[in-house]
């Protein structure tokens, strides 16, 4: 899985620190990394819809040197027009790598596993590795040290919070986490997690209770109460989290220094209030931009010779 991008679990706290640096020298220094992937074809294969992750990886991918082709929901559609192992083993010979955007996890390890170049987790049901590597960056950037904060997750137990578990699991610090019962992170995931822990001394918090959770918050982070592909349980899951909605009544409970955090896009008056996300407190859009940084640094730890 190392030559691959498919969960932060497969990587060590030295790997993922690594990329945290190289993204920031990204940014620091474009120019020199301006024609570090010449001549790579990097495709984009998307089921689902995306602002970010398509333009973070298209974006990076071009300003590498690298030749970007997006793939739209409708052209591929896997396992429907033609079956996972084909398509890994067609794309296989046209390109140097793949970001791979779908519904089910299965999917991704079943295209790895037929696949001869790269794949990257652009998004599955269960995890989203690279906009949390987005996050710590971003986390890294403004000098906020995971072991020293109170960092609290709000709303529904879904990929982006499972890869904050495996973030935490493997670099250590205090994560709580706040669902409506029978909405939090998977049981499993976090059984898993506690071997981590016991080398990085993380610490989690489940809780049912958002006030209880947002308490001294040094962060609150915040996502959509139905992800791509639970639509239809959009409106039963209004009066289940609205008790979760991050709003001026939390941001109060929390520190005054507390910094707003979701990885958009965000239902303004729904899991957050517009005041909130657009108050002096809030980082989404650096988050958002941290994308791009973060995006170069996963491709050049995979395609380029000197990494």
């Amino acid at each position: 899985m190392l030559k691959n991008f498919v969960s932060l679990k497969y990587f060590s706290k030295k790997r993922i620190k690594g990329l945290i640096k190289l993204s920031g020298e990204v940014k620091s220094h474009p120019s020199k990394f301006r024609k570090s992937l010449e001549g790579i074809n990097i495709g984009l294969l998307f089921e689902k819809p995306s602002l970010r992750t398509k333009a973070s990886f298209f974006v990076a991918a071009y300003q590498l040197g690298a030749n970007p082709l997006y793939f739209s929901p409708a052209e591929v559609r896997l396992q429907e027009r033609e079956s996972v192992f084909d398509v890994a083993k067609t794309i296989s010979r046209y390109l140097n790598c793949v970001v791979l955007r779908t519904f089910s996890h299965d999917i991704i390890l079943d295209f790895v596993k037929a696949s001869t170049v790269p794949v990257i987790n652009g998004l599955s049901d269960l995890l989203h590795p690279s906009q949390v590597l987005g996050d710590l960056f971003t986390l890294y950037e403004l000098k906020r040290d995971l072991r020293k904060i109170k960092f609290v997750y709000i709303g529904d137990g879904n990929n982006v919070c499972h890869s904050l578990i495996y973030a935490f699991g493997i670099l250590g610090g205090n994560l709580t986490i706040a669902t409506p019962k029978n909405y939090g992170p998977s049981k499993d995931i976090l059984k898993e997690v506690r071997d981590f822990a016991r080398v990085s001394e993380a610490r989690f918090d489940i809780l049912n209770d958002p006030l209880e959770a947002a308490q001294d918050a040094d962060i609150l982070y915040t996502d959509v109460w139905a992800s791509m592909g639970k639509e239809k349980e959009a409106k039963m899951r209004i009066n289940m989290f609205k008790r979760y909605q991050v709003n001026d009544k939390l941001l109060k409970l929390a520190k005054r220094s507390c910094l707003i955090m979701h990885c958009l896009p965000a239902y303004r008056g729904k899991e957050i209030t517009s005041s909130v996300l657009d108050s002096k407190n809030s980082i989404v859009f650096l988050q958002a931009e941290n994308r791009l940084h973060t995006a170069k640094a996963i491709l050049i730890s995979l395609l380029s010779a000197s990494c």
